[in-house]
């Protein structure tokens, strides 16, 4: 089961990607990769939910991907990084891990 849940990290990864360069795409090779990161996220998001529960893998998703999306945009684009706002990553990343930690009596096989 583990490589399905690095699966989802590698599709955070993506999301990431892609939601990022909804904002700052310019050039047709930027937006061709986001396109890509698009595809890749969501392809690799819905394998994994054939093999683990949907509801968790999709929180872990989101959470991961929003964490990254916040700390991109601080380290890459200038954003405010503020002692609150980092502190609320930490309990959503807190919140993920949980989610994954006590998942795994409802996994399917």
């Amino acid at each position: 089961m583990t490589k399905y849940w690095l699966s989802i990290v590698l599709a955070s990864f993506f999301e990431v990607g892609w939601v990022i360069g909804l904002k700052h795409a310019t050039t047709p090779l930027e937006w061709g990769a986001t396109i890509i990161s698009i595809i890749v996220s969501f392809s690799v998001l819905i394998k994994v939910s054939n093999h683990l529960p949907v509801g968790t893998v999709y929180a872990v998703f989101v959470g991961l991907g929003t964490a990254g999306t916040v700390l991109t945009d601080i380290l890459l684009f200038g954003q405010s990084a503020s002692l609150i706002k980092l502190m609320l990553i930490a309990v959503l990343l807190v919140g993920v891990i949980g989610l994954k930690l006590v998942s795994g009596e409802g996994e399917k096989q």
